[in-house]
């Protein structure tokens, strides 16, 4: 397995679980640093790497009336505020070439949203700005589909790549996770993060948003860290009923602490992806 560095932070065999979290979408410059300097100290204490993410733009929301960010130059303003302030990595969606160009000027890690796994322009585009990209596995994709997906990230020139599970549609408005798709993704070379928050979203299901049930958030990052996963991303808000995007799905930043010490420990019960897996 390729090991991808963020910034200083490992992913992959050999590196410690890391944490991916933030709010789903920018709110406010003043929200986003009272959650990164939180998130900051809540991971050091547990003794967890750290990327933040949060989006500038939702471009996928489910009704034309739902708040999206505030854009891309805006986002990119208060990401760098945060990046060069707290000395944090930062991630954030990129949803076309032009986009991918401009947010690599400031971003850690190019993240291509699920939707778009398959937008080859995009995928190559990300690729060419030299910076590590994670891909979000779709919704409707096979896990060992993602071979093909990475294939032209690698054919631009960069195998700094990070596969992100996030749950498969299972019917109407519901998601189901297998984890088999954590070995079978990491099998294909690249390190896996485990996407909590989003897997217990209902895409649409509360007719002109998503809902969500956020009690099982941590029950598949428990599973998910004790399937070899090598980060688990959690979207988190000091008020996820207030939250403006994404709020049903998000964990509670108070509860975050725990959660983070119960999936160390089970990291530190079965190892990391090469040891769960038997390589060298």
């Amino acid at each position: 397995m390729v090991q991808v560095v963020v910034k200083g932070v490992p992913f992959g065999a050999g590196a410690p679980l890391v944490l991916v979290s933030g709010p789903c979408v920018i709110e406010s410059e003043s929200a986003a640093l009272e959650t990164a300097e939180a998130l900051s100290s809540i991971a050091g204490k547990a003794g967890i790497p750290l990327v933040y993410k949060s989006s500038y733009d939702k471009a996928n929301r489910t009704s034309i009336h739902a708040y999206r960010g505030p854009g891309l130059d805006e986002g990119l303003r208060i990401l760098e505020k945060i990046r060069s302030g707290l000395g944090l990595p930062v991630l954030s969606d990129v949803h076309t070439p032009e986009e991918a160009r401009a947010a690599a000027n400031v971003l850690d890690v190019l993240q291509i949203p699920a939707f778009l796994c398959r937008q080859t322009d995009l995928i190559v585009a990300a690729a060419k700005t030299g910076k590590p990209i994670n891909i979000k596995k779709g919704q409707f994709m096979a896990p060992w589909d993602m071979e093909h997906t990475a294939a032209k990230a690698v054919a631009a020139g960069n195998n700094q790549i990070l596969f992100t599970e996030r749950g498969a549609s299972f019917g109407y408005n519901n998601l189901v996770v297998d984890f088999r798709n954590v070995p079978i993704m990491q099998g294909l070379g690249w390190p896996v993060i485990f996407d909590a928050t989003h897997s217990v979203q209902l895409p649409g299901g509360s007719g002109s948003c998503s809902g969500g049930d956020r009690r099982f958030a941590p029950v598949l990052a428990r599973a998910a860290v004790a399937a070899g996963v090598d980060a688990v991303f959690f979207e988190v808000h000091k008020n996820p009923d207030k939250a403006l995007c994404d709020g049903p799905n998000s964990l509670d930043l108070e509860s975050l602490g725990g959660v983070l010490r119960q999936l160390k420990g089970i990291r530190e019960a079965v190892g990391d992806a090469a040891a769960w897996s038997g390589e060298e």
